[in-house]
């Protein structure tokens, strides 16, 4: 069997942002989840039975709901960012051991997410963690192009001069994670540590057992203090 990548060359550390730097079950995406069929429900005119098959059809075709909404529907990305990230983000609470572990990691540390810069901050600030990454990488960056597409992945290994040979990426999605393993990254899938509920799809659990994760974590604090500096 072949053996995962291990983290002694990692110069760059990359992190994806919900469900990956704060616990599946605080739940926050649920929020937008929500937000995402209210916006589409009343875009299109239909029920919100209707809107939720929509939604999630256009999640799993297009990557995110936004893009098919866009390509379809004519949707301007700036109306519906707006709308689908206007949340409570108080649920999340500091989290100064994950940020003390990020410190300690050698080398750059970047966030590469299918949100918006907007989001990001608000979930950074209620972190704690605004002033712990070199930068971020949103659905805009990418020219509204989202994750698991492979030119987003390549147009922020180029924009940030990311070599993908030395880089690490965390995930909550095993989908998301195909890319960058090929591209020769070491990649970390992070999953609900399993006491307390999650809402989220069957399929988005799916993949700690694929041969492009290499590490699977249900405790990234944690996992990222056991490296202390790579071994």
């Amino acid at each position: 069997m072949k053996q995962p990548r291990t983290f002694t060359h990692i110069d760059t550390w990359v992190f994806d942002l919900d469900n990956t730097l704060y616990p599946h079950h605080v739940n926050l995406w649920q929020q937008v989840d929500l937000r995402i069929t209210e916006f589409v429900c009343n875009w299109l005119n239909v029920t919100p039975e209707d809107a939720r098959k929509i939604q999630k059809d256009y999640y799993q075709r297009f990557g995110t709901t936004m893009r098919g909404m866009m390509t379809l529907h004519g949707v301007h990305a700036d109306d519906y960012l707006a709308y689908v990230h206007r949340i409570d983000h108080s649920p999340l609470e500091p989290n100064p051991e994950l940020g003390a572990a990020i410190t300690k990691l050698p080398g750059r540390k970047l966030i590469l997410t299918n949100g918006s810069v907007d989001h990001v901050d608000a979930v950074l600030a209620r972190l704690g963690l605004g002033d712990h990454f070199d930068a971020v990488f949103d659905i805009i960056a990418a020219n509204f192009e989202p994750k698991p597409a492979r030119q987003t992945y390549e147009k922020f290994l180029s924009n940030h001069a990311v070599d993908p040979a030395h880089a690490a990426m965390f995930e909550d999605l095993a989908r998301n994670l195909v890319v960058p393993h090929d591209l020769g990254m070491t990649t970390v899938l992070v999953v609900p540590d399993g006491t307390q509920e999650v809402v989220r799809e069957d399929w988005e659990l799916e993949g700690r057992d694929a041969a492009h994760v290499d590490h699977v974590t249900d405790d990234l604090a944690g996992f990222l203090a056991g490296l202390s500096g790579p071994k």
